[in-house]
């Protein structure tokens, strides 16, 4: 129970953190919820993924798999269910909200890949995980959700936008998962996450003065 407990706590606080930092009206929970609930479910086929991958050793070299193995597969679906559960739906009705439901699914995968990972190898690596890959995860699924936003919200740029929704998070993960994979990552991972954490604040100031012109131009 302990292990479950310190394994969830991480994302529910970065997941509060989020919704709360919306500055007009909060969302409605039940399309959060899914959208975390089909992340938690996303890790077990892209486990299977992965695996399979691995066994037929179909991608060489540390960089490659970094990027394509782990990055790539990860958040292309994380992308793919986002538009086709979050995107159009009613509820997805300002800039932010692209921002909390890229961190709903992003933390509901971050979630059971961590309850897997401490049930393997115990609750001592517990902070570490959540510094490092909860909180990636989390920085990753604010950038995609917010050029979504972006691309609903600004349709003069919407095409570049989705693109960059991809690309953005993909390539920041792979970097990431590279970096956790050979000799370097003790001396970058602290410096790259320090950078992950202003750009997310950026985006989400951005995302909330959105939301601030809209209603100065309305009201004013």
């Amino acid at each position: 129970m302990a292990v479950l407990t310190v394994a969830i706590a991480p994302a529910l606080a970065l997941m509060t953190f989020i919704y709360l930092s919306k500055r007009i009206e909060l969302e409605p929970l039940p399309l959060i919820v899914r959208m975390f609930l089909i992340g938690a479910l996303l890790v077990f086929p892209i486990m299977f993924i992965q695996h399979a991958i691995e066994i037929e050793n179909i991608f060489q070299g540390r960089a490659v798999k970094s990027f394509f193995q782990i990055a790539l597969l990860e958040e292309f679906i994380k992308w793919f269910f986002l538009m086709f559960a979050a995107y159009r739906h009613a509820a997805f009705d300002h800039h932010y909200d692209g921002i909390i439901y890229g961190v709903s699914i992003s933390l509901g995968f971050a979630t059971v890949e961590n309850i897997i990972y401490l049930f393997a190898n115990g609750i001592e690596v517990a902070l570490i995980r959540a510094l490092f890959p909860v909180s990636s995860h989390a920085l990753f699924g604010i950038l995609m959700g917010y050029y979504l936003g972006k691309a609903k919200f600004s349709p003069a740029n919407k095409k570049t936008s989705l693109a960059l929704a991809l690309v953005i998070p993909f390539s920041l993960h792979g970097l990431y998962a590279y970096f956790v994979v050979t000799a370097i990552w003790l001396y970058v991972l602290i410096p790259f996450m320090v950078v992950l954490w202003i750009v997310g604040m950026r985006k989400i100031n951005m995302a909330n003065r959105h939301h601030e012109q809209i209603f100065e131009r309305l009201y004013k």
